[in-house]
């Protein structure tokens, strides 16, 4: 726990159930710990639940330029440089392809790949110039394998994979630390809004989703934990 604290760490997507859980125990561990979402009533949900300070929290469409660009600006006028930016933000638009509308297919990009690519671009030059920082992005399993239903999802994913990976080439010579973390099934209002029938008692926890970003985070300089699958038992695709 002693590698968190003090630590300056982004949890992008905290209002989700993992982003939010994650965000909590990397609190508890010390760590100095500032929250973005979408939706400005859950975002408030979380800060008192958290007890944040207001300048802690970004209400934040990771779409827009212009505004992760913004609350970047705000965060580096807080902090010399962050030290963890996690990405748990997304969406899951999960139906056959004929049914998919280029609504869905914008909505899906802009929140699943756009959304890390202005993310990764608005950080990453203050921790290129320290030279060292931990990036972690969550692509999920159906960012490795591919799944009935899940064309758009896993495209996004997939897209999300090769971007995380090309960049890691671009980061040898610093001690940047990229790191993707594959979670199967994890029992979180995610699968609310989604027509398909799943056995959700048998998925992951949530919290136990959130235990491995917070494992991760843990890792010491001298190594990186590249990636780390996390699956429902009885539902192994990896």
């Amino acid at each position: 726990m002693e590698i968190i604290s003090g630590k300056n760490i982004l949890v992008v997507g905290a209002t989700g159930g993992i982003g939010h859980q994650a965000a909590r125990m990397l609190k508890e561990s010390g760590g100095n710990v500032m929250i973005t979402g979408r939706d400005a009533a859950k975002l408030s949900e979380v800060q008192q639940d958290l007890h944040l300070a207001d300048d802690r929290v970004f209400q934040v469409d990771v779409s827009q330029e212009d505004q992760v660009q913004s609350m970047a600006d705000s965060v580096h006028q807080q902090v010399e440089k962050l030290d963890i930016l996690i990405i748990a933000s997304g969406v899951g638009i999960i139906k056959p392809l004929e049914q998919l509308s280029m609504e869905d297919f914008q909505q899906t990009v802009n929140a699943n790949l756009l959304g890390p690519f202005l993310l990764m671009k608005a950080f990453l030059p203050s921790m290129k110039e320290a030279k060292k920082g931990l990036i972690l992005n969550i692509p999920g399993v159906l960012g490795k394998v591919p799944m009935a239903g899940a064309s758009l999802y896993a495209a996004t994913k997939y897209g999300l994979n090769g971007m995380v990976k090309s960049l890691r080439e671009e980061l040898r010579r610093t001690e940047i630390r990229i790191s993707n973390l594959y979670l199967g099934g994890v029992d979180t209002p995610f699968w609310d809004n989604i027509d398909m029938k799943v056995a959700r008692n048998k998925f992951i926890v949530e919290k136990e989703a959130a235990r491995a970003v917070w494992f991760m985070c843990q890792q010491p300089s001298s190594g990186v934990l590249s990636e780390m699958v996390i699956q429902p038992f009885n539902h192994q695709a990896i």
